[in-house]
């Protein structure tokens, strides 16, 4: 597997509440997304003025803000987490800011770019190295990268696990692989695949822990996905470039025409769309921002009408959430995407995957397929929990 992976700076929390309360907290949500950092009633001296987590032209480095029908979960900053979000939990009455979670620990965000191999088979190879090291992680894919999270002060082991995969991390956060090259912030490498004995044991530890704790996965039979991108700002009339990822189309605008403030860097067309995606409290949503892409939304179908032309994506393909209600487990449980991921990419046996997806959020998963291939999914996965040994 051809791959390039680079670690995000910063520290990022995960936040999750009951649908019951979003209408309680979807002002902070928005004031995060736009990015809004000044308020003329604080003083310029105000913390607020100078929140972590924004690059220089005041786009977040990542900020997921997913609605499902399980929860609400949002990975932002913890800048943005301790400013925005936590004056606004303190606001609530104490038997709804309890309900509202915002990790204690903090983590770190992987960016994996992978060539030569399709996205069922990334969330499995990409995720069983640091399953087989026993890190709790979180897996999103979007219309454009991976996402890997995993917990910061698990750093050490992250970096052993990847050099075990024949990696070696160098300064600027880059991880190398001495057999291949070197390019810019990213790394191209070639992983070992991992031997399928293995891969069966992260399994059958996967669907045991999911019996025991009642996970059975389900789908929601009025609820279909599509999964749309946005396009390159310095692609749009009067743009400015704003992606300079050596992975993605550089713009030839002078340095005069790139962008310098929040405004300058976004299609304001799109946020206008995910902003009153936002308000109308939908029951599917999920909204990434990265700094080195262009945003990228899975969305209820629904929704399409709202976002017009402003996203681009095959609209032709309804996508599918098989989901899991993770609430009963312990959030340093590992391995539930590699093995989940894994059981379906072996007996599946379809060789172009290509619209499976993984989105984890702070309390579930959901396996997202093309409509055609999601009902034998679930099959597979209802049979493996039925197979399933009831462990102790």
């Amino acid at each position: 597997m051809n791959a390039q992976v680079s670690l995000l700076k910063g520290d990022y929390n995960l936040i999750y509440f009951p649908h019951e309360l979003y209408s309680f907290l979807v002002q902070p949500i928005i004031r995060t997304l736009i990015p809004q950092t000044q308020d003329l009633n604080i003083s310029s001296h105000s913390p607020e003025h100078s929140l972590d987590g924004l690059t220089p032209d005041q786009q977040h480095r990542f900020l997921n803000i997913s609605i499902t029908p399980i929860e609400c979960s949002i990975v932002v900053h913890a800048s943005w987490a301790q400013n925005v979000f936590r004056p606004a939990v303190d606001r609530l009455p104490p038997s709804l800011a309890a309900q509202v979670h915002i990790s204690s620990d903090t983590y770190m965000i992987l960016c994996v770019i992978a060539a030569g191999l399709d996205p069922a088979g990334r969330v499995m190879e990409l995720s069983s190295p640091l399953a087989l090291a026993g890190i709790p992680i979180f897996f999103l894919t979007t219309y454009y990268s991976d996402f890997i999270l995993a917990p910061t002060h698990e750093r050490p082991r992250v970096i052993d696990a990847l050099s075990s995969r024949g990696f070696d991390l160098l300064e600027d956060n880059r991880f190398f692989n001495q057999a291949s090259y070197k390019h810019g912030h990213h790394v191209r490498f070639t992983a070992p695949d991992t031997p399928p004995t293995i891969i069966a044991e992260l399994q059958r530890r996967t669907f045991e822990l999911l019996k025991k704790r009642n996970v059975a996965p389900f789908v929601d039979a009025h609820l279909e996905l599509l999964l749309a991108g946005g396009r390159d700002v310095s692609q749009l009339p009067g743009g400015f470039a704003c992606y300079p990822s050596p992975n993605r189309r550089k713009s030839s605008l002078p340095e005069a025409r790139r962008a310098t403030t929040w405004g300058d860097g976004v299609d304001p067309r799109l946020f206008n769309c995910i902003v009153s995606a936002l308000v109308s409290q939908p029951k599917f949503l999920s909204v990434t921002l990265a700094e080195e892409d262009p945003p990228s939304v899975l969305m209820d179908k629904n929704l399409l009408s709202l976002f017009g032309d402003s996203v681009v994506g095959d609209f032709s393909t309804t996508l599918i959430p098989i989901f899991l209600n993770l609430e009963n487990l312990p959030s340093e449980v590992t391995g539930i995407v590699s093995g989940v991921a894994g059981k379906l990419v072996q007996e599946m046996k379809v060789r172009n995957m290509l619209e499976m997806s993984y989105l984890s959020t702070a309390r579930a998963s959901a396996v997202v397929l093309p409509q055609e291939q999601a009902e034998r999914a679930l099959s597979i996965l209802d049979n493996c929990m039925e197979m399933a040994e009831l462990v102790q």
